[in-house]
């Protein structure tokens, strides 16, 4: 048997016992004894993709400041400092790892106090290598369940829009094979790409795609809307916080840049983003490395970046609103979306898909396409693009019939000296004023939430 054969035969032995993110794992030890730092690095060495030693605690910060671990192995009775203290201050400045402690003594004090500083999980000294094996296992599997599971709660309710379209570029037209033909392009790259577009002509969806073709597909797909995250609370939720950076800061807790760790992370409306958000998120961009607010110590990030807006980033730098080095940093792959006006036949392809869909969702009988309303679809310039026509086929859903006629619904026109913010305001105002002033149905016909709606009320004193 050759040297590679074995170490293959050897990673799938320990992917059948401890499971496949060991081998994938990058792992610190931190013991002044230098038999115990022996063991464990032949033990575990060979099974992971990175393992460092550090004999001492003021090493072992000095290590944690330069890199990311996956798992921490401390021994908690040490020369100066015992384990326990040392990870109870790295919590405190940011500790961004799961910690094992390794102990002599199985006091339930020692457990206690091990807990309360965070530890994770601890091994009785003297132990057996499949016992360290298996903490590490738990450790890896325990922080991907976390993950995963907050990853699906945010995107359960950041994409509820999209539900229907996730991941499906729909269409024949020629505009958006031509578009399908950039995504393959550009997917496979390590590339940051900016996807600009009219709101509802399916940002996120091209973003899912480029991702599900990307050799990260395996991995998180975080989307986040910049626009509904209050600006006191954006950095917190992107970047994470440690216990007692804030108000309200109970314990630690990751942000999203580490939620979508080894995948993609999706910046929806990147011009809403605050001045300060925009330089942190510039150096992370750069650096790879984000500083939870708070913390004293930075987090290596592995990220794909994708970024969308439909507003005029080049105009918002002109009136000092968007930074010019984040747009240089961030316009590197340009996609932009096609308005569903241009896209032709794709209006009745879609219109098919959402009556299909949507009739099984809300539990009504699907209504016929007639030919007339087929013309109506085909001649209607579609303002709210492929949102506007969702919401349309759900309404007539439940009313059992579509309108005879689009022309009581026309896009908003550009009159002398209007700029596009005006447009936008008299479209929204309109549209409060057709359901009776109600916010919650206005955000739901225009595909924005209520948040968005008050803030611009707000801003214009309505």
């Amino acid at each position: 048997m050759t040297q590679n054969t074995a170490r293959l035969a050897t990673a799938e032995s320990d992917d059948a016992e401890f499971g496949p993110l060991l081998s994938r794992a990058s792992i610190l030890i931190v013991d002044d004894e230098p038999g115990i730092r022996n063991f464990l690095m032949r033990t575990i060495g060979p099974r992971v993709k990175s393992i460092d030693e550090a004999a001492d605690v003021k090493a072992a910060s000095a290590m944690l400041d330069a890199r990311h671990y996956d798992v921490v192995i401390l021994d908690n009775v040490m020369p100066g400092k015992n384990g326990v203290d040392w990870l109870a201050e790295q919590r405190a400045i940011g500790f961004f790892s799961d910690a094992i402690l390794m102990t002599a003594y199985a006091d339930l004090e020692t457990a206690i106090q091990a807990l309360r500083a965070g530890a994770v999980d601890f091994v009785l000294k003297p132990f057996r290598s499949n016992q360290i094996l298996n903490a590490i296992a738990r450790c890896l599997d325990r922080r991907k369940l976390q993950r995963e599971n907050y990853v699906l709660r945010h995107e359960l309710m950041a994409a509820s829009e999209h539900i229907l379209l996730r991941d499906r570029m729909i269409g024949h037209s020629a505009i958006i094979v031509q578009l399908r033909e950039m995504i393959a392009r550009v997917a496979p790259l390590p590339t940051s790409v900016l996807i600009c577009g009219e709101s509802g002509t399916g940002k996120e969806v091209t973003a899912r795609s480029i991702h599900t073709l990307s050799d990260r597909a395996g991995k998180s797909f975080v989307p986040v809307n910049c626009a509904a995250i209050p600006q006191e609370m954006i950095e917190a939720e992107l970047f994470g916080h440690v216990k007692g950076a804030f108000t309200g800061a109970q314990g630690a807790r990751d942000g999203l840049f580490m939620h979508a760790q080894g995948g993609t992370l999706f910046l929806d409306e990147i011009g809403e983003l605050p001045m300060a958000t925009q330089s942190k998120l510039l150096r992370a961009l750069e650096e790879r490395k984000v500083r939870p607010v708070g913390s004293e110590r930075e987090a290596s990030v592995d990220l794909r970046f994708i970024f969308a807006t439909n507003a005029d980033l080049e105009q918002r730098m002109a009136e000092g609103r968007f930074r010019p080095d984040l747009f240089y940093r961030i316009n590197v792959m340009r996609i932009d979306m096609p308005p569903l006006r241009d896209r032709g036949e794709d209006v009745i392809e879609l219109a098919e898909l959402f009556i299909s869909k949507l009739s099984s969702q809300i539990g009504m009988p699907p209504v016929p396409l007639t030919d007339a309303v087929r013309r109506e679809f085909l001649a209607y310039s579609w303002p709210g693009n492929v949102r506007e026509l969702r919401n349309l086929v759900e309404r007539s859903l439940i009313l059992g019939q579509f309108p005879k006629t689009l022309s009581d619904q026309p896009a908003p026109k550009l009159t002398h000296g209007e700029t596009l913010e005006d447009i936008e305001r008299r479209h929204i105002l309109d549209v409060l004023e057709a359901v009776g002033g109600n916010r919650s149905e206005a955000a739901r016909v225009l595909g924005v939430s209520r948040k968005t709606i008050e803030r611009k009320l707000a801003a214009w004193g309505s």
